[in-house]
C-alpha cells in the first residue's frame, strides 16, 4: 500500500479498504521500525544492567574480559546513588522505556525521548566518573551507555518525525 496522506487518514477514521479491517500501523512504516528498534535497544540494555543489578546483590565479581575495570567502578562510592545501586537505577530506566512503548501516542513517545534523554545524560556522567575520578572502564557501563545514547537518538527521531496529532473539534 501506498502511504499518502489521505490513505493513513481514512485508516485512522475506520475507513477500509475491500471490507476487511485494517490491521497495519496506521502511522507512517518509519515510525514502526523506529519502535521496533527502540525496543530492541532498550530490551539490551534491560539485560546489561540486569546482569550488572545481579552481580552488585550476589556481590560477585563481574566477567570483564576488555577492559578489566568493571570490579573497580563495581565496588565504587559512585556504584550507588541515595544507596540505590545505579545498576538497578537502570534496569528501572530501561523497564520504564520499554513500558512507554506500550502506547503509541504522542505522551508515550514524549515520555519515552524524556526518560532516554535522562538517561543518557546520566550516563555521560557516569562515564567521565569511571574516566577522571575513577581511572577505569566498565566494559559493561559502556554498553549500556551506547544502549542509552543510541534509545536517545531513537526515540528523539521517532517523536520528530510522527504525524502531527488530529484535532479533536469539530471542523468547520
Amino acid at each position: 500500500m501506498r502511504w499518502t496522506t489521505e490513505a493513513v487518514e481514512r485508516r485512522a477514521a475506520g475507513g477500509t479498504r475491500g471490507g476487511t479491517a485494517p490491521t497495519e500501523d496506521v502511522r507512517a512504516p518509519a515510525g514502526a521500525l523506529l519502535r521496533r528498534a527502540t525496543a530492541a535497544v532498550a530490551l539490551a540494555g534491560l539485560g546489561i544492567a540486569a546482569y550488572l543489578t545481579i552481580v552488585h546483590y550476589t556481590g560477585a565479581a563481574p566477567a570483564c574480559a576488555i577492559a578489566h575495570g568493571c570490579e573497580v567502578v563495581q565496588s565504587s562510592a559512585y556504584a550507588k546513588l541515595a544507596g540505590i545501586p545505579v545498576a538497578l537505577l537502570g534496569l528501572l530506566g530501561y523497564a520504564a522505556i520499554l513500558a512507554s512503548l506500550l502506547r503509541d501516542d504522542e505522551t508515550a513517545r514524549t515520555a519515552t525521548a524524556l526518560l532516554a534523554l535522562g538517561g543518557a545524560g546520566f550516563s555521560a556522567w557516569l562515564t567521565y566518573v569511571e574516566v577522571a575520578k575513577l581511572d577505569a572502564i566498565c566494559i559493561w557501563c559502556v554498553g549500556s551507555a551506547i544502549c542509552m545514547v543510541l534509545l536517545a537518538g531513537l526515540s528523539v527521531a521517532r517523536l520528530l518525525s510522527a504525524p502531527a496529532p488530529r484535532p479533536t473539534g469539530p471542523r468547520g
